[in-house]
């Protein structure tokens, strides 16, 4: 049997600002032929299926099609749950859905009830564990146990106990933050500190482990690993390639895993330097079909500097100021900055301060009209 593993597809999540859902759709509406030309059995994803717990129409329409174009390939899916997801909501119409050959695994009172498949060796279980939040699942499990541990530890207890009484081969999706994976800017935290990781010794038992929540791909162990989003959601992937795994189960278990590697819609970098250079350097030609993270250096923070990039780079969605060598001054308290200057003064400060330069005569005369409207209006309240 041979499984494709993908997670984290966050339909409808947003990149800045800019609307990701053609790009989403055509990478994962790409799965399909992956299925059809490397002749999958089963899709597994394993969680974060929607950006948010209630995904816009357009995010559901998206997924639907997705999922159509996927079982049309000829691969039947298992899917669950992750933070991002609400789990009752994905998995509404899940006893309906799995007579077409979509599978969810939404509830805790499921996760020892797998999804049994067949190939020539005989069954294949595939258990779904949701993205599990340590208080309310400890008390659905009737455990004492606290944090993600706990519960996934009790959960996988349960898992191998099912699996005990099969003569099966097995595979476990799960959404977690196993000990040793890399985490990157655009995952959800979902504990505070270092309590939400789990050890991979938790997942001991089974013949391949699904995982979800990372972003990037990961093998933790040859039976354990993270698929990654198969977009970037954050600069921090802009080194990461993206790719899903195929898993090969033959009589005997885990027979290999293959990666994948998935189209690009749209390639991340980062530029830095001056205003003037980076709007006039033909070198960064080869910049204005990418979604852009610019880090501006001038001495004083030019004015208008994203729209003016944007003129050039039409995807640039995100600009820091960092002049070189740091901000000329030194920092004042509150107290300080204020001692022995009017209001206009005080203004004028904090543009200076907050740009790198003092403000033009312009800007100056635009500050002066502003406290002289405050004042006069203060005043015809007091009469």
């Amino acid at each position: 049997m041979r499984l494709l593993h993908t997670s984290d597809w966050h339909v409808g999540r947003t990149f800045h600002g800019a609307d990701l859902l053609a790009e989403q759709e055509s990478v994962l509406g790409g799965l399909a032929d992956i299925v059809a030309d490397e002749r999958i059995d089963v899709v597994v994803v394993a969680g974060d299926i929607y950006d948010r717990a209630v995904p816009s129409a357009e995010a559901v329409q998206v997924y639907e099609r997705v999922l159509v174009r996927i079982r049309e390939a000829g691969a039947q899916l298992v899917v669950t749950p992750g933070n991002h997801d609400s789990a009752p909501r994905l998995g509404a119409i899940g006893k309906f859905a799995e007579a077409g050959g979509l599978h969810m695994r939404t509830r805790i009172q499921d996760i020892d009830r797998p999804v049994l498949l067949r190939d020539d060796h005989g069954e294949v279980a595939v258990y779904g564990i949701p993205y599990l939040e340590p208080e309310v699942a400890r008390h659905s499990l009737g455990i004492s146990e606290r944090g993600h541990t706990g519960v996934l530890t009790e959960a996988m207890n349960r898992v191998r106990a099912d699996l005990s009484a099969r003569q099966a081969r097995s595979v476990v999706l799960a959404h977690a933050f196993v000990t040793g994976g890399e985490a990157c800017d655009s995952e959800r935290p979902i504990a505070v500190g270092g309590v939400e990781q789990v050890p991979g010794s938790t997942f001991d038992g089974v013949d391949y482990v699904a995982l979800g929540h990372l972003h990037g791909a990961q093998e933790l162990a040859d039976h354990l690993r993270y698929s990654g989003s198969p977009v970037a959601y954050s600069f921090s992937e802009a080194r990461q390639r993206k790719s899903v795994w195929l898993v090969d189960i033959d009589k005997g278990g885990l027979a290999g895993v293959e990666r994948r590697m998935l189209p690009v819609p749209r390639p991340l970098a980062k530029l830095e330097g001056l205003l003037t250079d980076l709007l006039a350097d033909p070198a960064h030609d080869q910049f204005r079909e990418h979604y852009l993270s610019v880090t501006v250096t001038d001495q004083v923070r030019p004015v208008d500097a994203l729209r003016r990039l944007q003129d050039r780079f039409p995807y640039a969605v995100h600009m820091e100021w960092q002049p070189a060598g740091g901000r000329n001054g030194e920092s004042l308290r509150y107290s300080e900055a204020v001692r022995g200057r009017d209001d206009l003064e005080v203004a004028c400060c904090f543009v200076g301060h907050a740009r790198g330069g003092e403000p033009t005569e312009r800007e100056s005369a635009w500050l002066r009209e502003a406290l002289e409207t405050v004042t006069a209006a203060e005043s015809e309240k007091e009469r």
